[in-house]
């Protein structure tokens, strides 16, 4: 039987917390994730109209120590990325814990609940709050999350299957914290800016490629090879605090084939060709860079016989 993933495939809510930490004591952590659907229940049920989601992902460091397997086939870290003009950093992180709701207090208590489990075995390094912005837009202004696959295509691009069947059911997730400068973005004409971004900015529809020269952020972001076009999952939030002048965006990408990111943060921060770099960067700084494999949910389950 085909193990049960986790639940990567729920809609997108109004709410999110990105929690990252590091790992002190791996018995107490596979406790907690061993527990962790009757954690997500015991808040859900304080409020049965709204739908709680908690997916957890392990990275490559603690990988043995919480889980007792060898790693999955494409798990390390993250790998820092330097290009002529721009870097995406790797730092640190161990477990994530992407909690999902369409209130943002659920999302609160359950995080609430979950740091206590975890007590003195984690330290947290990043703890990011998003929030939907109108229709799905980033604070760029631009609609997010276009091109996800959908219904049965879902599955086949961000769940590992056969070809490592110890960690069937699982997925790789990768992470980066960006902020944005608006006000050398909102200084550009929206002509410029819909050229970096690669899609009209009102109603969102997709610009043609650049055949050559300079290419546009959705351009750089599409992997196709001899096997056709690759997809990945993207779940991003905006996140901000005016009064501290902070805007930014919490990309967060699950995929079946980590390699897949990997060659579009090359593609963004190296250029396609070399030397020409993904324009957005130039407005968009990424200060956190992460990589994990959520196990499926079965794998977590198993941790708490």
């Amino acid at each position: 039987m085909t193990p049960e993933p986790q639940a990567i495939d729920a809609p997108l809510t109004r709410s999110a917390v990105f929690l990252v930490v590091t790992v002190a004591d791996a018995a107490t952590v596979r406790a907690v994730l061993g527990d962790l659907d009757g954690l997500v229940k015991t808040v859900s049920f304080r409020d049965l109209r709204e739908s709680l989601v908690c997916i957890a992902a392990i990275g490559a460091r603690v990988w043995a120590d919480v889980m007792g397997t060898p790693p999955p086939a494409e798990l390390h870290a993250f790998q820092t990325v330097v290009g002529e003009t721009h870097t995406a950093p790797g730092t640190d992180g161990d477990l994530l814990f992407h909690i999902r709701a369409d209130s943002a207090d659920l999302c609160f208590e359950f995080e609430r609940l979950l740091l206590a489990s975890l007590g003195d075995a984690v330290t947290v390094v990043d703890e990011t709050v998003g929030f939907r912005y109108f229709d799905a837009r980033d604070l760029l202004g631009f609609v997010d999350g276009t091109a996800n696959p959908v219904g049965r295509a879902l599955p086949q691009v961000t769940i590992v299957g056969d070809e490592d069947a110890a960690h069937a059911g699982g997925a790789y997730v990768v992470t980066q914290k960006y902020l944005h400068d608006l006000d050398a973005w909102q200084a550009m004409s929206t002509e410029d800016q819909q050229a970096v971004i690669g899609r009209t900015k009102i109603d969102n529809v997709e610009l043609p490629d650049a055949e050559s020269g300079q290419k546009s952020h959705k351009t750089l972001n599409t992997i196709e090879d001899d096997a056709g076009e690759h997809d990945i999952l993207r779940d991003n939030m905006p996140f901000g605090r005016p009064a501290a002048g902070e805007f930014g965006t919490y990309f967060i990408g699950y995929t079946r084939r980590l390699w897949v990111i990997e060659r579009m943060l090359q593609r963004m921060f190296l250029g396609d060709p070399p030397g020409l770099h993904d324009r957005i960067l130039d407005v968009s700084t990424p200060v956190t860079g992460t990589v994990f494999f959520a196990p499926s949910a079965d794998a977590l389950a198993a941790l708490g016989d």
